[in-house]
């Protein structure tokens, strides 16, 4: 089998969204359906970009399940290792859209996330081994046997290059912060790239102040630290060389997914051996505009797409 380029693991499920912008939720009156996740819109973003993407997660066995994995194919994303949870619903999630910068998300994931139900045994760990990228979520590691099957992962992985916690936390599927950063620290052990904001790095490493994070992430182990700043732009270090590079200016729709798009296209300059300086203006470039449409899956850009925005030239 040719091997993937990015395979993702972790948060899946159906976005609603409402199509009134500055309207509270008691007050919406219609909904746009989209995909969903941030492990599985990274794939998408992957995807985007000509890259061979996987995702492995879990749904329901319900209608929004179905719809999932129909989604994640016409997206360009293989499905096989989308399965469905009997038992437990696929998850649904609600936002309000106030731009620039206020966009509350509503998660329903009770009683249990069917993609927190992923078993160790039902890894394809050849596939995870052998794939350029295998990027996966703090979130997977909140619960059993999640948590375990992303372990099972990374030794499979065996600290390949390119193996990434994004560390995507979201205070609601944990005890505490407490809890989050004891997993975190068992993870980061076993990954090359750590990628979060700064609120996120003072969660994993107790550090808001982006140089000073990215250092404690390499302190941990990891060989490239990415430190998003939002309007300060975003700053990645290695042992031997420090970038920072400023926003793509656009104008806000929605702030969710841009953080995806951002992985996928981060992937795709890593994979693509770019100057780390190249890469995260790639990156940045691609999620400013998801952050300029509506939607988040649906919304991740070509590369076409990028390089028009920052003005590459070919010929």
């Amino acid at each position: 089998m040719e091997r993937f380029d990015v395979i993702s693991m972790g948060r899946v499920g159906v976005d609603l969204y409402p199509l009134q912008v500055g309207v509270s939720l008691p007050n919406v009156s219609t909904f746009g359906k989209f995909l969903g996740g941030s492990a599985t819109n990274v794939a998408v973003a992957a995807a985007r970009h000509g890259r061979r993407a996987a995702v492995i997660t879990r749904t329901g066995r319900d209608p929004f399940g179905e719809f999932v994995q129909r989604a994640v194919a016409e997206l360009g994303v293989d499905n096989r290792y989308v399965t469905s949870v009997p038992g437990l619903p696929t998850p649904v999630t609600f936002c309000e859209i106030f731009p620039p910068d206020h966009f509350p998300l509503y998660f329903y994931r009770e009683p249990k996330a069917p993609d927190l139900v992923i078993e160790p045994d039902e890894l394809d760990t050849v596939a995870i081994a052998e794939a350029g990228v295998f990027w996966s979520t703090v979130t997977g590691l909140s619960q059993e046997p999640s948590r375990t099957a992303h372990h099972v992962a990374w030794a499979a992985r065996e600290r390949r290059p390119l193996t990434v916690l994004d560390l995507d936390y979201r205070p609601m599927f944990w005890a505490s912060a407490e809890a989050a950063r004891a997993q975190i620290r068992q993870a980061l052990p076993h990954v090359t790239v750590a990628v979060g904001n700064q609120e996120e790095c003072a969660v994993a490493v107790g550090e808001t102040d982006p140089d000073r994070a990215a250092r404690a992430l390499l302190d941990a182990g990891v060989e490239l630290a990415v430190v998003k700043q939002g309007p300060r732009g975003v700053l990645a270090r290695t042992r031997h060389e420090s970038v920072e590079v400023p926003p793509t200016p656009v104008d806000v729709v929605n702030g969710l997914g841009a953080g995806d798009g951002f992985g996928g296209a981060l992937c795709h300059g890593l994979l693509a051996g770019w100057p780390l300086e190249q890469t995260l203006r790639f990156a940045n470039a691609a999620g400013a505009i998801v952050a300029s449409r509506l939607e988040c899956s649906t919304a991740m850009p070509t590369t076409a797409e990028v390089e028009e925005l920052l003005g590459v030239r070919h010929g």
